[in-house]
């Protein structure tokens, strides 16, 4: 492609997005370029700290459940208090908690700190994915979720290798830096991002209820479509959370020191900057169900080659198929939760999408300190392979009978009875199939 090519095709990628997006993604991208705890956690708590790695699984497992916890209670608040306030506690919340943990030195107060901060951490995420199914245009939801998933990993692919010497030097440095990072991206929240949460018709000078808004927990979880996406999501969330979990306890295991560790895993954050929307740019009119059974299979089987990893280079090699997997993975997974997501709902629909991936992060490392100080790390990575052929094979049987296109519902208060008319159908016929996703993660 030319160079004029090139710069139209960014062009493309980034126009006729609203402003407050842009102060969404940059408060995003703040906030990753401060990751320390969720990548580290495990690598200072063995090496560090001295401790097993199955006491490191079950901390990183507390720090999964406090996620667990707040999902759903993050998206009740999501819908009733609103995107902007929700987010702000959170961040706040996240800032105080992540500063307290640098200082804990007792096993019990590293713990339970770490379960507050997992609850704090997660509790903005479906906030923040709702506020931007609210604020972009249906068509344009697949390019936005890209563009915000960039910016998760342009900061984590920044922030990994740079925190990987600041833990040589210091892991209490890097605790400071995430908390200041996280009251950062409160402060462009408080400052830029004003509230986007669907109002209720006005009649006659007064706010009425229109019955689109009666969605409850109950209403998601009678949703069979939408719970089985979560299930799915669940199984990925479980195999691509070794990538923090499994893969730097055997990284240490083997000898590698934690610069290693950030040097290999830089190589995901840099891999989905660069690829994530030229990528995107290709996947977007694409069959989705084809596009979740090859990522699904290159997740697994990602994981699966860590086992024949003895070098960094190795290592980063494998780090590359799943990259891949991720990339793909990320954008049609978030924008098919959206789709079945009625607009004045979104919280509790995101709350409980987000709770598979807490799910995830609660399980995977208890699983991946199991495995590893029981059986070894070829294990570990044979039980991704193993998942990642189930998920396939799962995506395959929800999807096959869905319409292969996906038609953008309009804006407006048409969206909104379409959602509505979706709920009270149990979403199947709202659900679609289009190029449709998060880490989260």
């Amino acid at each position: 492609m030319s160079v004029a090519g090139l710069r139209r095709a960014a062009r493309e990628s980034v126009s006729g997005l609203p402003r407050q997006f842009w102060w969404l993604w940059t408060s995003t991208l703040v906030n990753r370029l401060g990751a320390f705890v969720a990548t580290f956690m495990a690598l200072y708590l063995t090496l560090d700290r001295g401790y097993s790695a199955s006491y490191a699984g079950l901390v990183v497992a507390l720090h999964g459940l406090g996620g667990v916890v707040s999902s759903l209670g993050a998206g009740v608040m999501t819908d009733r208090l609103g995107r902007r306030p929700t987010m702000l506690i959170a961040q706040t919340s996240t800032a105080v908690s992540v500063a307290v943990l640098g200082f804990m030195v007792h096993p019990v107060a590293i713990a339970t700190v770490a379960f507050f901060v997992g609850m704090a951490s997660n509790a903005s995420r479906p906030a923040v994915q709702a506020m931007m199914a609210d604020i972009v245009r249906p068509e344009d939801r697949v390019r936005a979720f890209s563009l915000n998933y960039w910016a998760i990993n342009l900061g984590f692919a920044v922030s990994s290798a740079g925190a990987g010497f600041v833990a040589e030097y210091s892991y209490l440095a890097g605790f400071l830096g995430e908390a200041a990072m996280t009251l950062v991206c409160a402060v462009v929240v408080f400052m830029k991002v004003p509230e986007s949460r669907p109002d209720k018709p006005v009649v006659s000078g007064r706010a009425v209820d229109d019955g689109t808004d009666e969605v409850r927990l109950s209403t998601v979880l009678r949703d069979g479509r939408f719970m089985s996406v979560v299930g799915l999501s669940f199984v990925i969330a479980l195999i691509f959370q070794q990538g923090y979990v499994g893969l730097p306890v055997a990284m240490g295991a083997d000898g590698f020191s934690s610069s290693d560790f950030g040097t290999a895993v830089a190589v995901n954050g840099v891999l989905i900057v660069v690829l994530q929307i030229p990528v995107t740019r290709f996947i977007q009119h694409r069959d989705p169900r084809r596009l979740l059974i090859v990522s699904s299979l290159l997740a697994g089987y990602g994981f699966g080659l860590t086992a024949f990893a003895g070098s960094v280079a190795v290592y980063a090699l494998t780090i590359c198929v799943w990259t891949v997997a991720e990339i793909v993975n990320a954008p049609i997974q978030s924008s098919l939760v959206v789709r079945l997501s009625p607009a004045r709902g979104r919280g509790r629909y995101q709350g409980m999408y987000t709770m598979s991936w807490s799910a995830a992060a609660l399980i995977a490392p208890l699983m991946s300190g199991l495995v590893i100080d029981r059986f070894g790390a070829q294990w570990l990575w044979s039980a991704c392979a193993v998942l990642g052929t189930g998920a396939a094979l799962g995506y395959w049987l929800l999807m096959r009978n869905l319409p292969g296109e996906d038609v953008a519902a309009p804006e407006g208060g048409s969206r909104v009875a379409e959602s509505g008319a979706a709920v009270a159908s149990g979403a199947d016929e709202a659900a679609g199939t289009g190029p449709a996703v998060e880490r989260t993660g």
